[in-house]
């Protein structure tokens, strides 16, 4: 369930700021929405599953948190994130 390192590296490269950034929050928001994604696949299969649930939750709670601290300090970031992402549909 947890991303490899050759797909964590690719979406590193695609939503770094400068190069060798991969703390950044857009980093960080990319990483955390490809783990949802998959985890939502997860889920499809494995209903019952509500341990992993409970991870999806803090992960989405942490992506929230991040997307709050991006709005407020600089909104056009925040922009560029939501709609490279496609998030808030």
């Amino acid at each position: 369930m947890s991303l490899n390192a050759e797909r964590k590296n690719e979406i590193v490269k695609q939503n770094a700021t400068k190069p060798g950034d991969t703390g950044s929050p857009e980093v960080q928001i990319a990483i955390l929405s490809e783990r949802i994604n998959t985890l939502t696949d997860h889920f499809k299969a494995h209903v019952k599953d509500n341990h992993s649930r409970r991870g999806l939750l803090k992960m989405v709670s942490t992506r929230r948190s991040l997307l709050d601290y991006l709005k407020n300090k600089d909104k056009k970031r925040y922009d560029a994130i939501i709609s490279k992402l496609g998030l808030r549909r």
